[in-house]
């Protein structure tokens, strides 16, 4: 049984798995004081979260961060699951950027000083998009290709 994970997806999975793996587990030691900060400025942008006890919140992100480094770490995790995992975790951050006032200046997508740490994990929605897409169309050949007698 060979691998699921082509070379070329290695730089990606490996950079952006361990960026969120170390980030679930420094969360796991997070007292009340921290999981309320992380938990009201994740209620911020989706207030639906406001039901949930921060330090109950904080343990789930915690997990779901650590369940999702590893699996773009380990290669058995097929791209496309690992790439639509990354996609969502990482649109759900972008979602933060757009909804947090004082993230972005008003009128733009520009960040703010306030909004460019998580402005930057931006990377993180292309690269998780990169991977689904490259795991939708691997061994298709392209539109141009197909339509091109040449």
């Amino acid at each position: 049984m060979g691998l699921r994970v082509k070379a070329r997806h290695i730089p990606v999975r490996l950079s952006s798995g361990a960026f969120i793996l170390g980030s679930g587990l420094d969360k796991r030691t997070a007292d009340e004081q921290k999981a309320a900060q992380i938990h009201g400025f994740a209620t911020a942008a989706y207030p639906m979260l406001k039901s949930i006890d921060p330090v109950s919140f904080v343990k789930l992100l915690s997990a779901g961060e650590i369940a999702l480094g590893a699996a773009l770490l380990l290669p058995v995790v097929p791209t496309l699951l690992a790439g639509l995992g990354l996609t969502a975790f990482s649109a759900g951050l972008f979602g933060l950027y757009l909804r947090v006032p004082g993230m972005h200046r008003e009128g733009s997508l520009s960040p703010t000083d306030a909004g460019l740490p998580i402005a930057k994990d931006v990377w993180l929605l292309g690269s998780g998009l990169g991977l689904v897409l490259d795991a939708l169309t691997d061994g298709k050949p392209s539109a141009k290709a197909a339509t091109d007698p040449s």
